[in-house]
């Protein structure tokens, strides 16, 4: 039997949660409040700018609240005086205290972009790639006080390819992640009777991206270097050294081992459309590149100029060391 219309509270910031926003404000459900973070400071003049979220709100002229925190009783019984059915939380940024987790006559859900309880935390797309997971997916589970370990109402898979970026993967997500709340949302006493409970032991802990992570170890495997790659595409982006410039890796795929045996880092070979690199085992072919105060080009364009720069027998530097 499909549930009434809900009354929903939605909290969520970026454009991941921007997209599921969207979705219900198509739907026949009401939305009575956006909770989102902050603005915050972005361009060259560093002004405050609306996040994804506000913007969609202010543009369906729902009321916006930006808290800094959840914790204070204030914030907490306004949010309560909402009178809400559910709060649905996609990518929301701030941690929510159990007073308002028991908020909503029925609680607070939260769509994850993993198949729970693989990849809890806040980076699940990106360690989905870098592991060199076969797939992953959307979940909706409902929240409690641990992180992301609430019991599961449902859940939609997507493989992951050879090609797959964590800026690929992010949209297709965006894609399946809404349709799939709405079902969920359209007879929700029906997937909370039926929700499972996660296995704990199956679970793995998705790290927030650091900027370090993306400096490029040509000691690694071929494979497991090209993953990194696209799992940091678009941020932070992978980067190795080449006389101490920083040229940022945009796109590479693994291949054999090089024809001409070489030190991790050296260029073994340079063609028309890509840059061939030792590695640990195998060799990376270099495919979209952006030098110091240029844009990203794929190789083919760059060598037009650049040849010489990435002659075979030059060497990227080794995360930490010149040798």
């Amino acid at each position: 039997m499909a549930s009434p219309p809900l009354r929903l509270i939605f909290a969520g910031t970026p454009d991941f949660a921007a997209a599921h926003l969207a979705a219900l404000i198509d739907s026949e459900h009401e939305i009575v409040a956006v909770y989102t973070q902050p603005d915050r400071p972005a361009g060259r003049g560093k002004k405050l700018q609306p996040g994804p979220v506000k913007a969609r709100a202010n543009e369906a002229g729902l009321p916006v609240f930006q808290p800094r925190t959840l914790r204070d009783a204030e914030q907490q019984q306004a949010l309560t005086n909402l009178g809400a059915d559910l709060m649905i939380v996609v990518a929301y940024g701030l941690i929510l205290p159990q007073e308002v987790l028991d908020a909503p006559r029925l609680g607070c859900l939260n769509v994850h972009a993993s198949l729970l309880p693989r990849w809890r935390g806040a980076a699940p797309i990106q360690r989905a790639i870098e592991a060199g997971d076969m797939e992953t997916g959307i979940t909706i589970m409902q929240m409690d006080a641990g992180l992301d370990t609430g019991d599961m109402l449902a859940k939609a898979s997507l493989p992951i390819t050879q090609t797959t970026s964590s800026a690929s993967l992010h949209d297709s997500l965006a894609e399946i992640g809404p349709p799939l709340l709405l079902e969920v949302l359209g007879n929700i006493d029906s997937f909370r009777a039926q929700a499972e409970r996660q296995d704990d032991t199956l679970a793995t802990y998705a790290h927030k991206l650091d900027k370090a992570e993306a400096q490029m170890d040509w000691s690694l495997p071929a494979e497991q270097l090209a993953r990194q790659v696209r799992a940091f595409n678009p941020f932070p982006v992978s980067y190795t050294l080449l006389d101490d410039e920083r040229i940022r890796i945009w796109q590479a795929s693994p291949m054999g081992a090089p024809s001409t045996p070489g030190k991790p880092g050296t260029i073994v070979e340079t063609g028309d459309k890509l840059i061939l690199v030792a590695c640990g085992e195998g060799c990376l072919a270099l495919e979209s590149l952006q030098v110091p105060g240029g844009k990203r080009l794929a190789v083919q364009e760059l060598l037009k100029s650049r040849r010489d720069y990435f002659a075979p027998g030059r060497r990227f530097a080794l995360p930490d060391t010149e040798s």
